[in-house]
């Protein structure tokens, strides 16, 4: 089974950036959910150079970001791949703990349905 996990957090909330522990263990799970076979992909997305195209009555409209007064954004997302959801949520947690208490993050693990699983 693939797995998306979308990375939330409240830009607003957020510390300046990393630090150097956190990129340290960060890294250290990432090795280890690579040997474990179960990361395929992951990375953080931009938030400053941002493009919505929005669809409504058969018209489009596209609207150039940032959009600071967004109350939350999508940060990042890994894709894995496991045998089951509740893996797939373990994974995720461990994710979340690497954090620590300065950060307030959720992420949201959605079943990938259809395509290559």
């Amino acid at each position: 089974m693939r797995h998306m996990v979308l990375i939330r957090l409240d830009p607003a909330q957020a510390p300046d950036g990393p630090s150097e522990t956190l990129i340290n263990d960060m890294n250290a799970l990432i090795e280890e959910m690579t040997k474990a076979g179960v990361l395929l992909d992951t990375a953080g997305l931009g938030i400053e150079e941002t493009v919505r195209i929005r669809q409504t009555g058969g018209t489009q409209t596209v609207h150039d970001g940032p959009y600071t007064e967004s109350k939350e954004i999508i940060g990042g997302y890994c894709l894995l791949q496991t045998r089951s959801t509740e893996e797939a949520v373990e994974w995720a947690s461990r994710f979340l703990r690497v954090h620590g208490p300065e950060w307030n993050v959720e992420v949201e693990v959605r079943k990938v349905e259809g395509g290559q699983n």
